[in-house]
């Protein structure tokens, strides 16, 4: 059985209904990180929290707009991995 890392990030598609911001424990994850993840992580949270307003105003399901989010961010995760 697979163990969960319980300090590791999660990102889940619920919570890109808030406002994108940089908080302390974000900044403080994100020291050692490389710029480019760093970048490409912003960037994803900015464009998810657009697309779940962008889909609420079109009266949109949230099980709809979490599905719509949850596959955007699988092409984020997708591009982390990428960076070298």
């Amino acid at each position: 059985m697979l163990e969960k890392d319980r300090t590791a990030p999660r990102q889940h598609p619920y919570l890109t209904r808030k406002h994108p911001a940089i908080g302390t424990k974000l900044k403080d994850r994100q020291t050692d990180q490389p710029p480019e993840a760093v970048a490409i992580a912003w960037s994803a949270q900015r464009r998810l929290h657009r697309t779940w307003t962008r889909l609420e105003q079109r009266a949109k399901r949230r099980t709809i707009i979490a599905v719509a989010a949850a596959r955007e961010l699988a092409g984020f995760c997708w591009a982390i991995c990428q960076v070298e």
